[in-house]
C-alpha cells in the first residue's frame, strides 16, 4: 500500500466511504456526508450560475441597452428591445425570491406559472418534432433489409399492443404478443445501459479508492 499524501485526496476517500456506509444502514456518518455533498453541490451552482448567467445576461444586456440610450440618442435606446427585455426576465426573478418571505410569497406564484407554462410549450415542440415527427419519418422505411423490417414490424406490434379498442384474440392477439416481445427487448436494454452506466460510475469510486487513494493498484 502507498496511501496518497494528498489531504484532498483523503478527504475524497473518506467521504466516499461515508456515502457508501449507507449500505449497512442509515447513519450519522452518511448523514453528514449527504448534508455536506447537497450543500456544496448547492453553493457551487448558486456561484457558477450568478456569475454566467445573473452577470452576462442580465447586467450585462442591460448595461449595453443602457450605454446604446447614452451615445446614440433616446430613439436608438429604447428601439434596443432585444437587450431591454433583459429586464422581464430579472423581474421574474426577483419575484421568485419573495417566496422567501411568508406573508408576499404568493406572489412568486407568477413568475413559477410563467416559467412552467412556457417552459412546457417549448419542450411540448422540441419533443413533438423530436419523439413523434422524427420517429414517425425514421418508421417509414422500405423493406429491403432485415434490419428495416424489424423495425417497421416491431413498431407496429407496439402500437398494436396498445389499442385497446379491439379484444387482443386471434390473429390481432397475435400481433399483440410479439409487440409485448419488442417492448420486453427495449425495456431490458434501456435497463441493462441503465445498470452498465451505474457500474461504471461503482468502477470509478473503487478505483479512486484503491488506487488513487490507498495506492493498492498500479
Amino acid at each position: 500500500m502507498h496511501p496518497s499524501p494528498d489531504i484532498g485526496i483523503w478527504i475524497g476517500g473518506l467521504l466516499t466511504l461515508g456515502i457508501f456506509s449507507f449500505l449497512y444502514g442509515d447513519n450519522p456518518y452518511y448523514k453528514f456526508c449527504e448534508a455536506l455533498f447537497v450543500g456544496v453541490s448547492a453553493g457551487h451552482w448558486f456561484i457558477t450560475l450568478f456569475w454566467t448567467v445573473f452577470i452576462p445576461k442580465l447586467l450585462g444586456n442591460i448595461g449595453i441597452a443602457i450605454h446604446t440610450f447614452r451615445t446614440e440618442g433616446f430613439a436608438a435606446g429604447m428601439s434596443d428591445y432585444m437587450h431591454w427585455s433583459y429586464i422581464f426576465g430579472g423581474i421574474l426573478g426577483f419575484l421568485m425570491i419573495l417566496r422567501l418571505f411568508p406573508k408576499i410569497g404568493w406572489i412568486s406564484r407568477w413568475s413559477l406559472a410563467f416559467v412552467v407554462g412556457t417552459t412546457a410549450g417549448y419542450y411540448f415542440i422540441n419533443y413533438l418534432v423530436s419523439n413523434g415527427l422524427m420517429q414517425i419519418q425514421k418508421t417509414i422505411l422500405p423493406l429491403t433489409s432485415v434490419g428495416n423490417i424489424i423495425l417497421v414490424v416491431g413498431t407496429f406490434c407496439g402500437l398494436i399492443y396498445f389499442f385497446f379498442s379491439k379484444e387482443h384474440k386471434g390473429a390481432f392477439g397475435g400481433l399483440a404478443r410479439v409487440g409485448i416481445w419488442f417492448l420486453m427487448i427495449t425495456f431490458g436494454a434501456s435497463f441493462g445501459y441503465t445498470v452498465m452506466s451505474r457500474m461504471s460510475l461503482l468502477i470509478g469510486r473503487m478505483d479512486y479508492i484503491f488506487g488513487i487513494w490507498l495506492g493498492m493498484i498500479r
